[in-house]
């Protein structure tokens, strides 16, 4: 078994640069379990980074701060430009200049992400005057699943607790966020279920959504917030409409578990990694499979995907180029994928990886480890073909269904498709 195609040479496969490495403190009990990062975050307008460092423990820091101590390609950055940040707390009062945060979420943090609020989108709740925090104005807040079921949400500018939300009755695995900014959160938990809650709604839970026969993992929004997808054990990956909160459908196709999930930066394509050594990228809009990404070589009997194989895949992400996958597989490797080749772009070496997640310009990935640890690569730079820029623009406001009814040949209505590239 191997973990490249025969007619791939490893050794010629371009190498990642490291850039640099946010180490967690040693402690005596450093050995034992609830010391890994199982998530790791950047916040929407790339102001923060934030990950779970084990044992209960979450990290906030500048991302520009983790930029001036990093290198790409050889040099040191200095200069990271102008970022936009919000402009006040919770409570509504002028806010700081960004500054690093530990917090002590109490137990053991599987999942967190960060929310950001506009204030043109309103609470979904009707006839609802008054609310504890104000929430209508630019904001930015991170939230943390926790072991012990209950999801926790924090002042990312202060570190103030703000909300503390109860219902799950396991592990609260994955959180996401709409990028809509209307603070719609959604967890997935062991559970089996999914929920929804509204933050500008003080944190209250408008729905429950199941279909799950086993835990849920991950969940993921579309770039517009109309779809969500859910994956979990037992091969499941589902689609949700956000706007009835009902299932559009099941997709079929992977062999064993499904970890992690992410759209691509248009919604026009889905991600998928799981335990069955592969990355699928489907077609949302019509359940169907565009592209497969394997990690062992030549590709395992289905008895042999669906067990212990050594090339679990535990995590994917979409980079905002819409080109640019990565995924972290249990072979030691980290690997670059362009969606228009079926080998690795590049690839980078970590040990016990668990989670990665592109920094907003797409330019770092950011992985986290058992050790409690995150390392940081360069990412490959791809410059994008005018048609693939004409092609996301497309593909942000109209569906497969609506590209096949334009009046353009077939073959254009395959590339806005992505079926030929």
């Amino acid at each position: 078994m191997a973990s490249f195609p025969d007619f791939v040479n490893e050794n010629e496969i371009a190498k990642s640069w490291f850039v640099g490495e946010l180490l967690t403190p040693s402690a005596p009990f450093d050995q034992k379990s609830g010391r890994e990062t199982w998530t790791v975050s950047f916040a929407p307008d790339g102001s923060y980074f934030a990950w779970s460092q084990g044992h209960r423990i979450v990290r906030l820091i500048p991302w520009s701060q983790c930029l001036n101590n990093f290198t790409l390609d050889g040099n040191v950055i200095n200069n990271v430009g102008d970022r936009r940040l919000s402009t006040q707390n919770s409570d509504g009062q002028q806010k700081n200049i960004p500054r690093e945060h530990t917090i002590d979420c109490g137990d053991v943090v599987w999942g967190l992400a960060f929310g950001s609020s506009v204030p043109e989108k309103q609470s979904r709740c009707a006839n609802i005057e008054w609310h504890r925090f104000k929430f209508g104005q630019d904001q930015l807040l991170l939230a943390t699943g926790l072991n012990n079921g209950r999801i926790k949400i924090w002042d990312v500018y202060t570190g103030k607790l703000l909300l503390n939300l109860m219902d799950h009755t396991e592990v609260v695995r994955d959180l996401t966020f709409a990028p809509d900014g209307s603070l719609i959160l959604v967890s997935a938990s062991r559970d089996k279920t999914l929920r929804v809650w509204d933050l500008k709604d003080d944190g209250n839970m408008i729905k429950v959504l199941r279909g799950h026969q086993s835990w849920v993992y991950c969940s993921a929004f579309s770039p517009d917030s109309s779809v969500l997808c859910s994956v979990g054990a037992s091969k499941a990956v589902f689609l949700w409409d956000m706007d009835t909160y009902t299932m559009i459908r099941k997709l079929e196709g992977h062999h064993n578990d499904v970890v992690s999930c992410e759209f691509s930066p248009d919604g026009a394509l889905l991600a998928t990694a799981s335990y069955d050594t592969r990355v699928l990228v489907w077609d949302p809009c019509t359940g169907s499979v565009l592209f497969e990404f394997g990690h062992l070589f030549p590709p395992p009997t289905l008895i042999f995907a669906g067990g212990e194989n050594d090339r679990w895949v535990r995590s994917v992400s979409f980079c905002h180029d819409g080109q640019s996958i990565a995924s972290i597989a249990d072979d030691r490797l980290i690997r670059f994928w362009n969606i228009e080749q079926k080998s690795p772009q590049a690839i980078a070496p970590l040990s016990n990886g668990l989670c990665c997640a592109f920094s907003i310009d797409g330019s770092v990935l950011a992985a986290g480890t058992r050790d409690g640890s995150v390392y940081f690569w360069a990412t490959p730079r791809i410059i994008s073909s005018l048609q693939h820029l004409c092609r996301m623009a497309i593909r942000r406001v109209m569906s497969t269904d609506e590209v096949k009814k334009l009046p353009v040949p077939d073959r254009v209505v395959d590339f806005l498709s992505y079926r030929i590239m």
